[in-house]
């Protein structure tokens, strides 16, 4: 049989990435519009020899919503979970409680069939050094401040914040991520969010931003004002159904992955080098104390990036050396 670029980037996917063993078994939870990824992670599963299952739920209609208990009760009865869906299941308490009990899980919201393969046949190995490197630097900082010339300007405290790297190595009980991925990234302290800034890279759930710029206004840990034409429209009509918590400042982020191109596809969007994200929402995946049915993350291109006063980031350009 000829492997597709799909089947090698499946591949990559479950040896690489998960490290998947001999005798593990693997889950597979996809949905209709993502059942072409779906199915060649299981069915490459099973031609590299392991036991797996393929299960294919309906899309969710948010990020971060919840899938059935059902789903939610298999996740934990396997040794690696692979979640190729529409929506994240990456903040979700199902994903939080299956890798509490040592599942490796990589998720891959809107994932394509070229983001796939684009994305998996990145340096790994490259990605995961500087991802984890840039976890200890913001792990000694307690201060960020991030600007650009079209006009963000915000600030927070990350004192005694865990910083997380996305590296793409999910290898130890219990790890996970996206894939493809290439980020580090950490929670805010709550309510010390202040200032604004501008989405001109693209909004989770919404595309590519073209023509107006989202602004952001920030007043003490939360989205006050949202402008922008009907891009704006539409993520405060989803801020709204939720409530005043999916306005919290729940992630900063920093793309570690050069192979990442913007696309649309936010699971790509936010991983590339050269760019920063700011999520809304849920933090509670990643040391945070607010757990609402939704993250959103809005990617910012060439910003400027001080820590503690000291420069990381200048016009998009990494200051950090491997």
């Amino acid at each position: 049989m000829k492997l597709t670029k799909l089947d090698r980037a499946s591949e990559i996917a479950i040896v690489n990435c998960m490290g998947a063993k001999k005798k593990e078994r693997i889950l597979v939870i996809s949905d209709c519009n993502k059942k072409e990824i779906g199915y060649s992670l299981f069915s490459n599963a099973i031609r590299l020899g392991f036991e797996a299952l393929y299960v294919e739920m309906k899309p969710g209609k948010i990020n971060g919503e919840e899938p059935s208990k059902q789903i939610a009760d298999l996740m934990k009865q396997f040794d690696v979970v692979f979640c190729p869906t529409t929506k994240s299941l990456t903040h979700t308490d199902a994903r939080r409680e299956a890798s509490a009990q040592g599942v490796r899980i990589a998720t891959f919201p809107g994932i394509t069939k070229d983001v796939m393969i684009r994305g998996l046949n990145a340096d790994y190995n490259y990605i995961s050094k500087l991802s984890i490197k840039l976890k200890k630097i913001l792990e000694r900082g307690k201060f960020v401040r991030i600007t650009t010339a079209l006009g963000t300007d915000l600030s927070f405290s990350i004192a005694g914040r865990t910083s997380y790297a996305s590296k793409g190595l999910f290898h130890k009980k219990g790890e996970s991520g996206n894939l493809p991925t290439g980020e580090t990234f950490l929670a805010p302290v709550e309510g010390t969010s202040n200032g604004v800034f501008v989405v001109d890279g693209s909004m989770a759930g919404l595309g590519l931003i073209k023509n107006v710029n989202l602004k952001v206004e920030v007043k003490d840990g939360y989205a006050t004002k949202i402008t922008g034409g009907k891009i704006a429209t539409q993520l405060n009509k989803m801020l709204d159904a939720v409530g005043k918590d999916a306005r919290n400042i729940a992630e900063f982020g920093i793309g570690t992955n050069p192979s990442a191109k913007l696309s649309g596809v936010l699971l790509e969007d936010e991983k590339v080098m050269g760019t920063i994200h700011i999520a809304l929402g849920n933090n509670k995946s990643m040391g945070g104390s607010v757990n609402v049915p939704i993250h959103l993350d809005g990617v910012v291109k060439k910003p400027t990036v001080y820590l503690d006063n000291k420069l990381l980031m200048k016009d998009g350009k990494l200051l950090v050396e491997l």
